[in-house]
């Protein structure tokens, strides 16, 4: 259509012959109805502006199209295109009042929203029930439908006002109506224009959000999936870390979720995992975010929350939990792991981490009590045997997920250590070294057998107390370098390669560069860690160094070090005997080993038999 061609017509009876053209039905009996120029009132809502008509061939009707295209262009939100095209229609249309109203599968009505042209707006739902109301029928038989009698809206304040009602269809389906009230009744085709524009906005962000919950959202337990998870913690911690307020991570474990699934089937287990899900959900606090971890793993993430808040929060939803039966499976059992930010780390992935290992230690505890049980970070040190083979399990887990560096990370917490007391280092050097020494089979127990020997052979020369201190925890650090050798290299049964044994001999310098340098408080442990491999007679490693030149502490290491090496089983020989050991050791003295230390070692040494 030419809309410059279009003539004035102000019979509503004549626009009604223009729809019924148009195929456009009509329900209402418009006969009675007076013709707009005869009428000798103004409408009670919009008093005296409906006198003020506008002109159908004053109307830019390219200025209004390209104007809700840039509308379309520039929103992403329905509500707000519905504003922007109301704006534009208002203002050159001189309209009565824009609806839209919007189909709710879930409660089976359509939600309208009305703005006026004073830019007051109003809402009614109309239920889909209610077959007599033109709205409904509109909807349902997808045809335009018009009406003077404004009552279907359910708004009392609009009363005997022509309106048109548009639906909304794209591709076949309405996805609501666009109703309008405006003199002008020969712009039909202009707003079923912006009607088609409307509808298919309106699908798209349908499609869009769809496509977004479904990146974003669990199939199985409608909880945030992994991904949706990360960035909500993210999100979490740097608020947390700008506002300095305790966040809380909670890893919740299903016991036994494997065997479920073995015994009675995947789909018993699904179950489970999402009643739990909704259970838990259900339970916890407004502010709490919850996801999917993992397989049978539900986390929480909990703003402005201190642990002991955050240990309620999982009693009680392990309380609840109890009180969920499921058929063959009784009562289920749970494990919480929880570390807390800024508290354990204000870095995202450790923090994840920490409560994993949390985690592991909660399992252990449930294997051994058969109880759910909760485990906080703060609630065991680091370093002891039970939580460092944790964090191995945890840290062998993501390096195959995401490439963590198990010794790196070890090697981070380890400079993050808050060392307290010569006592507590002496403890995290130790557990440091077990796992260190964990890495070659054949040398379990290497660094605690080196510290012992180390210590007796200082005592039997006489050194201060405080010298021996600093020798044995230096002696059990000795092989801290061996952290960035390839394990290939370190367990290699057979003798090592010219290209191999490069690799090894890199070692002493690891050590001393990597673990100890940063720690300013290791330094004096560096001589023993960086030397232990000097010979006497100058040809050892990593420097060559000769007689005096090598520290009298590096001298002691490297005679305990060779020394338990020999008495030690390898893939290629059992170990040699006290007596033989320390023939070699002789034959050494003066070229490899320091004369006099081994005159000394080679007295005590049989007062130092071990089985390790």
């Amino acid at each position: 259509m030419d809309y410059n061609q279009i003539k004035d017509n102000n019979s509503f009876q004549d626009s009604k012959n223009s729809l019924i053209n148009n195929k456009i039905s009509n329900p209402i009996d418009t006969s009675r109805i007076m013709p707009l120029n005869t009428r000798t009132s103004s409408n009670r809502l919009y008093g005296g502006w409906s006198k003020n008509l506008t002109k159908v061939s004053d109307i830019n009707y390219l200025e209004i199209i390209n104007a809700i295209n840039e509308a379309i262009l520039n929103q992403t939100d329905t509500v707000q295109l519905f504003y922007s095209i109301h704006k534009q229609v208002c203002l050159n249309l001189n309209l009565d009042f824009l609806a839209v109203g919007v189909f709710n599968h879930t409660s089976n009505y359509i939600n309208i929203k009305l703005v006026e042209k004073t830019g007051s707006s109003y809402n009614s739902k109309i239920l889909l029930s209610d077959e007599d109301n033109v709205i409904v029928k509109a909807f349902k038989t997808k045809e335009a439908i018009f009406t003077t009698d404004s009552s279907y809206l359910k708004m009392n304040y609009i009363s005997e006002t022509p309106t048109t009602v548009i639906p909304l269809v794209v591709f076949g389906e309405c996805l609501g109506v666009i109703i309008y009230s405006d003199n002008n009744n020969q712009l039909f085709d202009l707003y079923k224009l912006i009607a088609n524009y409307y509808a298919i906005f309106y699908k798209n962000r349908q499609l869009i959000d769809l496509v977004d919950r479904n990146t974003d959202t669990d199939s199985l337990t409608g909880l945030s999936n992994h991904k949706k998870l990360q960035e909500d913690l993210a999100r979490e911690i740097s608020l947390s870390i700008n506002s300095n307020a305790a966040l809380a991570f909670c890893i919740l474990d299903i016991a036994n979720i494997s065997e479920i699934n073995n015994e009675l089937g995947h789909a018993k287990g699904d179950e489970v995992i999402k009643e739990v899900a909704q259970k838990i959900k259900k339970n916890v606090r407004n502010t709490d975010i919850l996801g999917r971890y993992g397989g049978d793993e539900i986390a929480i993430i909990m703003p402005n929350t201190t642990e002991v808040e955050a240990k309620y929060v999982c009693e009680f939803l392990l309380y609840n939990l109890a009180c969920t039966m499921f058929d063959d499976l009784g009562q289920l059992k749970f494990s919480c792991g929880i570390s807390m930010c800024p508290d354990s780390t204000n870095k995202q992935e450790k923090l994840t981490i920490l409560a994993e290992q949390a985690l592991f230690i909660a399992k252990s505890k449930r294997n051994k009590t058969g109880q759910s049980e909760i485990v906080s970070t703060l609630d065991y040190n680091f370093w002891d045997d039970e939580a460092l083979k944790c964090f191995a399990r945890v840290l062998t887990k993501k390096h195959a997920a995401i490439g963590v560096d198990i010794e790196e990370e070890l090697i981070n917490q380890f400079h993050d250590e808050n060392i307290v007391s010569n006592e507590h280092l002496l403890d995290v050097v130790s557990s440091l070294a077990n796992t260190i020494d964990a890495k070659d089979t054949y040398t379990k127990g290497h660094s605690a057998a080196v510290s012992r020997y180390s210590e007796a052979l200082a005592r039997a020369i006489n050194l201060p107390a405080n010298e021996v201190e600093r020798i044995k925890l230096g002696a059990l650090l000795h092989d801290i370098g061996k952290i960035g050798i390839p394990e290939h290299v370190l367990r290699k049964p057979t003798m090592l390669s010219d290209e191999e044994w490069a690799i090894m001999k890199q070692h002493p310098a690891i050590g001393a560069d990597k673990v100890l340098k940063p720690n300013k408080s290791l330094h004096d442990l560096i001589p023993m860690v960086k030397f232990h491999h000097e010979h006497i007679d100058g040809t050892g490693y990593p420097f060559g160094l000769k007689g005096d030149d090598i520290p009298l502490s590096a001298r002691i290491v490297a005679i305990a070090d060779a020394y338990h090496a020999l008495i030690s089983d390898r893939p290629y020989r059992k170990g040699l005997s006290v007596n033989k050991a320390c023939e070699i050791l002789k034959m050494g003295a003066g070229t490899q080993w320091d004369k006099e230390l081994i005159r000394q070692f080679i007295i005590i040494a049989p007062s130092l038999a071990t089985n390790i």
